[in-house]
């Protein structure tokens, strides 16, 4: 990643990466984002999780709390990597973007 300020949502969309551009849309790997390897293990364990309940219709609120207590983590770590980044969390569950 570059040094200019990128906006970044972190979602666990179906059939995304957890991660997508948050100004021209599309999702990015996370192997080209420039953070450590075990964040990028995290983003990819978290979004499987979340395709997982995504095809239970989020029918546990309790699962879904959980994933999205999970997605804000993230979004706070790949923050702290990623300093000049603006990073935003979107719960798919929810529809609608989360704030700490």
């Amino acid at each position: 990643m570059d040094n200019r300020a990128r906006y970044l949502v972190v979602d666990g969309e179906l059939s995304g990466t957890g991660v997508r551009d948050g100004v021209n849309g599309g999702y990015l790997k996370t192997s080209e984002l420039g953070i450590s390897k075990l964040l990028s293990s995290e983003i990819s364990l978290w979004q499987t999780r979340y395709e997982l309940a995504h095809f239970r219709i989020y029918a546990d609120p309790v699962e879904v709390d959980k994933l999205d207590a999970e997605g804000l983590m993230l979004r706070q770590k790949l923050s702290m990597e990623l300093a000049d980044a603006k990073v935003q969390y979107f719960s798919s569950a929810k529809m609608r973007l989360l704030f700490l």
